[in-house]
């Protein structure tokens, strides 16, 4: 689950089994930037692909649905070669990995 409060933070809610692997799924995102800054400087819109359709698959498993979008989106716009697009998720996706805050909840009983 993801809430918006009036500061602009986001918080994802992260079951306890999960909350220990987020910091390092945040980084990878944020070395995804700048993979994808230097993909753009080489035009190699292939592997933003890949990192877009990475992006798409993991995002909803740790909560971050937005993850999910801006991966969708990503994949997308790599396979049309647009520049801009790609630029403006990617800055999309630096502004919600500075504005996202995770909360631990119990695990869900199966």
């Amino acid at each position: 689950m993801t809430e918006n409060n009036d500061s602009g933070e986001i918080i994802v809610e992260v079951e306890e089994d999960l909350t220990d692997l987020m910091p390092r799924y945040m980084e990878h995102r944020r070395k995804d930037i700048k993979a994808i800054h230097k993909a753009m400087e080489e035009s190699d819109f292939e592997a933003i692909r890949g990192m877009g359709h990475s992006m798409k698959g993991s995002g909803g498993g740790f909560g971050c649905d937005e993850i999910t979008d801006i991966g969708d989106r990503m994949e997308i716009a790599a396979k049309e070669k647009n520049s801009g697009l790609i630029m403006e998720l990617t800055h999309q996706l630096s502004s919600y990995l500075d504005r996202v805050r995770v909360v631990s909840i119990p695990n869900k009983d199966i």
